[in-house]
């Protein structure tokens, strides 16, 4: 319902956008036709390093366990590009394509619970890095004027996000630091979301959780969690890794907006990537298509950016984006999938049946 809300939110945002454009948005079209094709092919290497990124916070932080088996930069590479194919192309992959991630990383010695804490841990730093990007973009624009009074909302904005992401993180981690709060959260838990499910089905979905599989699942995180805040340098290398690409997403918008002559424009994108980010985790669709857009369109107006020019930056962006995701990881994922067997599809749709983040 909370989905649908939003999503019903984020139409009327992208059409009070196009209303608000309907004697400018042609402009877009010239900032296209001005585009510099060499400086937009750089996107090429560097889309390819950011999927490399996000794979080596994964393998990094297992090495660093001595977890992991030995794998190819090959292997890391392609493993990442479907992983990246997986959270766009499919609604909701950051949630459903857990059990496929599971099955993917288990060959390299990657336990259930141990995949799940690094998919937690990845999202932590990259939205963290987020949102410190963010303030120190707004920071910039305030010293240099250019945040208008029209604009001062985004402050409130991204301090309700700011502080209700820390909220998250830290309700997490002291949920997760001991067994007795793990077992209070997973009985309370399942105990509301089943009587939930129920009642808005009408009674014709009972228990959908299993209590036992829910505390399993939570114990594997807090057995990670205790490995980690023991030994805290294996953090290191996951959490550089995860800076490395939040800058790389945020420099995706930059690069094209850099080939319609506009570098000036990296404060707006810094601060439009990050909500836009937050949104289009929201809305259901695949890769947050819609919401994100709409969102970062918005918010780039309502930093002084032209919307012409916005429009034109945030969609050819995205465009691309979604192309090289599709054409880098459709294969690889194609080639993987066509290996499961029956054994292996009944453990993937286990895996997912079992996951009570579904």
């Amino acid at each position: 319902m909370i989905r649908k809300i939003i999503s019903a939110l984020t139409l009327i945002l992208i059409v009070f956008v196009l209303w608000q454009a309907k004697d400018q948005i042609f402009m877009a079209v010239d900032y296209l036709q001005n585009t510099n094709l060499l400086v937009v092919l750089m996107l090429i290497p560097e889309q390819l390093f950011m999927y490399y990124c996000c794979g080596q916070m994964f393998f990094s932080y297992m090495r660093a366990k001595g977890d992991s088996k030995n794998i190819s930069k090959f292997d890391l590479f392609r493993i990442s590009l479907e992983l990246n194919f997986m959270n766009h192309a499919v609604p909701s992959g950051g949630v459903s394509g857990l059990g496929y991630i599971a099955w993917r990383l288990k060959p390299y010695g990657a336990s259930y619970g141990e995949t799940s804490f690094m998919y937690l841990l990845r999202y932590a730093i990259t939205i963290s890095t987020n949102q410190l990007q963010t303030v120190l973009a707004i920071i910039f624009l305030i010293s240099q004027g250019e945040l208008s009074d029209s604009a001062s909302w985004i402050l409130g904005v991204v301090a309700f996000v700011c502080l209700a992401i820390f909220l998250v993180i830290v309700a997490i981690v002291v949920i997760a630091s001991s067994k007795k709060r793990i077992d209070w959260f997973a009985k309370t838990g399942t105990k509301f979301v089943n009587w939930f499910v129920e009642k808005i089905t009408f009674g014709h979905k009972k228990d959908i959780l299993n209590l036992k599989t829910v505390q399993s699942y939570f114990h594997d995180i807090h057995k990670n969690l205790m490995e980690a805040r023991e030994n805290k340098s294996i953090l290191i290398k996951p959490i550089l890794w995860g800076v490395v690409y939040s800058f790389l997403e945020v420099a995706t918008y930059w690069v094209v907006s850099i080939s319609m002559g506009h570098p000036e424009l990296l404060p707006p994108i810094m601060v439009a990537e990050a909500i836009g980010s937050v949104i289009g985790g929201i809305v259901a669709t695949p890769g947050g298509i819609g919401g994100y857009e709409g969102s970062m369109i918005g918010v780039m107006t309502m930093l002084n950016v032209e919307i012409g020019l916005a429009t034109a930056v945030v969609v050819t962006t995205r465009v691309i984006v979604l192309v090289l995701t599709v054409g880098s990881g459709y294969g690889f994922y194609q080639h993987a999938v066509s290996k499961i067997g029956k054994k292996e599809r009944a453990e993937i749709e286990r895996i997912n049946e079992d996951n009570p983040l579904d």
